[in-house]
């Protein structure tokens, strides 16, 4: 038995695939190595985990549901992580249709495929701290409403946890949404702030630090993230008459000041940087924060990692990768 693992060749995905290798699961990834950023970063992901001999890869947009279902014919799959999406709240300001397409259709095929897997345990999917929109009701709650999106990214996001509701409700179809909150770490995403500041500080050009670094995000280190996702993947709801439906939030539940971020980076790099203080960008938020209640109080989910940790881990990561010696 397998278990499939949508956005292989990402951030999360990779670290989720690694640590289900580890324990001894065998694991299909499928992801379709688009470029919205540079495709060799996904390879390099890719080559740490086809070398594993439990590990096989499908290179297929699962947005297109006939080339999905084929590459998946014959394949007995007992459980589904869903990471795969268009993500980035700007871009989304670019191209809406990419977001609709990966996020909302993607969303609905992984559905409707799951539904008809014989023997399927638990379809666990990546949901969005962007769900909660300008909520200001801090820290945010899986209770808040979450109907006042601020940009498409967030809205398709919440779509997805609708779609899977409805899901749960009509076929029992066990799910678990789970809303991230800041991932950062190595083998992170180069349209993030981590990376984006990294490599501007090394060249010695100047950082963008909107909303005039008036900013706080609940950064959440990747090994945390995985934790959490193993944990609710191993537990799926079940179905006790209500829908064996689940949403979770998982962070870090310790907002912090994006200036203090900058502060940390520059001590890990050992150079100061060049800060330009701009406005807030559309569709952004001044400030994120997790309660993770409910997830502690299922899951027994305890994140570990500050970021007085995890960015010195990240720039280590990163000066490696790219061959950078001090």
């Amino acid at each position: 038995m397998s278990v499939l693992v949508t956005g292989a060749a990402g951030f999360i995905g990779l670290h989720v695939c690694q640590a289900l290798l580890a324990r001894g699961e065998t694991v299909i990834g499928v992801d379709n190595l688009n470029d919205y950023y540079p495709v060799s970063l996904k390879r390099d992901r890719l080559a740490l985990l086809t070398a594993h001999g439990n590990f096989r890869f499908a290179q297929v947009d699962i947005a297109d549901q006939k080339s999905f279902l084929a590459a998946m014919e014959g394949e007995a799959v007992t459980g589904v992580i869903h990471l795969a999406a268009q993500a980035g709240v700007r871009y989304s300001l670019e191209n809406p249709f990419a977001y609709v397409n990966a996020n909302l259709v993607g969303q609905m095929v992984m559905l409707e495929y799951c539904r008809h897997l014989d023997g399927l345990e638990h379809f666990v999917y990546a949901s969005s701290s962007s769900v909660y929109g300008g909520n200001e009701k801090l820290p945010f709650s899986e209770s808040d409403p979450v109907d006042r999106p601020v940009s498409l990214y967030a809205a398709t996001k919440k779509a997805d946890e609708l779609m899977g509701h409805a899901y749960a409700h009509l076929y029992r179809l066990p799910q678990t949404g789970l809303r991230f909150f800041t991932v950062y770490g190595p083998w992170g995403r180069p349209d993030m702030a981590l990376w984006l500041f990294t490599k501007a500080i090394l060249a010695g050009q100047p950082i963008r630090v909107f909303n005039h670094g008036d900013m706080q995000r609940d950064f959440t280190y990747i090994d945390d993230i995985v934790a959490g996702v193993l944990a609710c993947f191993d537990s799926p709801p079940t179905d006790t008459g209500a829908p064996p439906y689940r949403v979770y939030n998982i962070g870090n539940h310790r907002p912090e000041k994006l200036l203090h971020l900058i502060d940390l980076l520059e001590q890990a790099l050992g150079r100061k940087a060049e800060r330009l203080l701009e406005p807030m960008q559309p569709g952004d938020v001044q400030a994120t924060y997790a309660d993770i209640s409910s997830i502690q109080r299922d899951h027994g989910f305890a994140p570990t990692t500050a970021i007085e940790e995890g960015i010195p881990k990240f720039v280590a990561w990163y000066k490696k990768y790219h061959r950078i010696n001090d």
